[in-house]
């Protein structure tokens, strides 16, 4: 019997080209998340209203799945692929102005637009990723371009947790444990304002250079043929027929929705983390850092899980992931204390495998002319990021529900994306 290989050696050189972009969008995602908590103290604005950050975010995503599937059609995956680099850096360079006018509507503005370059990247990069190989083996090697997304969200973080969070005046506490700058004057506010939207404007700023050096490497390295066959395919089909066919595959539609409530609930666990421990008395750095065990935890998961795939279906390991998932949240809710945000860091380590194993499942027995609009309402589901987490904000803004920390009882909404994965993982292994 003829082993399957993961990685075939003519397609090396683009699988690596096209998983450093798996990285360069989880940068963003995480430098981003920390920000919500940060605007909240720093803009003097509600949980609920400083959560519209991740509602700019990923309602980026929304926006522009869909076009980005129509210009692949069009054009070709490498152009598709420059495009998204281009808004990123725009994105990113629009820091400078918006942090020169304190303005949190203008923050929100280059974050749609930085998430417009995302939204075609991750519209590219999976499918490409499946494309690069056996069918056999697509589903595993998407999780292991994917598990480099958590080393660029891991650098985002260590930016975030290092360079900003310990520098921002707004979040210095007295001997109590409680916020100095709701007290100082306006003037000191102003003062403390400015240079705390510097602080957070700079890392945006560098890694939009990052993006155009970036933008320079592909513009003149050839991307395998494979992509370019696959564009033309695809831009052979009509779109009615693909989306016709889409919404007949049960196994995809029903993936479309899961994905939504799972994304929705990573951005909701990784967001406000920082928020679970505030109410604990721990400052933004140092919460930052359980922030960071989150993800050193989301990283493993990916090349465990990877590794588990050669052994075992990935539909049961979805159901056992969401399982262990559903259990540290039931503890992230009802046990106040440390050990309760020990159990929200621990989700992490069951996220790991669920994006990409919904993505591979969905795309599964998707045809490879329809893979491109497939993609494209995949990643619309990422709205589930911009949707829940200001619901979670209000919640949270409440302070307590029935006598328990409201903090602790929004969680409640990620258990419930957790229970839907796991549902939709017994369906598949069931069919």
């Amino acid at each position: 019997m003829q082993k399957t290989t993961l990685v075939e050696k003519k397609y090396l050189i683009p699988f690596i080209l096209i998983t450093t972009l798996f990285a360069l969008w989880g940068f963003a995602n995480d430098i981003t998340n920390p920000l919500v908590a940060a605007f909240q103290t720093l803009m003097e604005i509600s949980a609920a209203k400083a959560a519209l950050v991740q509602f700019a975010f990923y309602g980026g995503y929304a926006t522009m799945a869909i076009p980005a599937a129509l210009f692949i059609r069009k054009y070709s995956y490498k152009k598709a692929i420059l495009l998204g680099l281009a808004l990123y850096a725009i994105g990113a360079f629009l820091f400078i102005p918006a942090a020169a006018y304190q303005q949190f509507s203008y923050f929100c503005i280059s974050l749609y637009i930085l998430t417009f370059g995302l939204a075609f990247l991750e519209t590219t990069a999976n499918p490409l990723i499946l494309s690069l190989g056996s069918k056999e083996t697509a589903t595993r090697r998407l999780n292991l371009a994917q598990a480099f997304n958590p080393i660029g969200s891991l650098c985002g973080m260590a930016v975030a947790s290092q360079f900003v969070l310990p520098q921002l005046i707004s979040d210095k506490r007295n001997e109590a444990g409680e916020l100095v700058f709701f007290s100082l004057s306006e003037t000191t506010k102003d003062y403390i304002r400015l240079h705390d939207l510097a602080i957070i404007r700079n890392p945006y700023v560098i890694i939009g250079l990052v993006v155009v050096c970036v933008f320079i490497l592909i513009a003149i390295t050839k991307i395998d043929n494979s992509a370019q066959t696959l564009s033309e395919k695809e831009g052979t089909r009509s779109h009615r027929g693909s989306l016709a066919r889409l919404w007949k595959n049960r196994s995809y539609r029903e993936g479309v929705f899961t994905q939504m409530f799972y994304v929705a609930a990573q951005i909701m666990v990784w967001t406000f983390i920082i928020h679970y421990a505030d109410a604990l008395g721990i400052d933004k750095a140092t919460a930052q850092k359980f922030n960071i065990a989150a993800m050193i935890f989301f990283l493993f998961g990916r090349f465990i899980s990877t590794m588990l795939m050669k052994y075992i279906n990935g539909r049961k390991l979805l159901v056992t992931f969401a399982c262990g998932a559903i259990i540290c949240t039931l503890g992230t809710i009802f046990i106040i204390g440390h050990a309760g945000l020990y159990c929200l860091v621990g989700i992490s380590l069951f996220m790991s495998l669920m994006f990409p194993t919904i993505y591979g499942i969905a795309l599964e027995n998707v045809e490879s002319e329809d893979m491109t609009f497939g993609a494209a309402f995949l990643v619309m589901a990422i709205v589930g990021g911009a949707l829940m987490p200001p619901l979670q904000g209000m919640i949270i803004d409440n302070g307590s529900i029935m006598g328990m920390p409201a903090v602790n009882v929004s969680f409640a909404l990620p258990l419930l994306c957790f229970i839907i994965v796991g549902i939709y993982g017994w369906r598949e292994q069931r069919r």
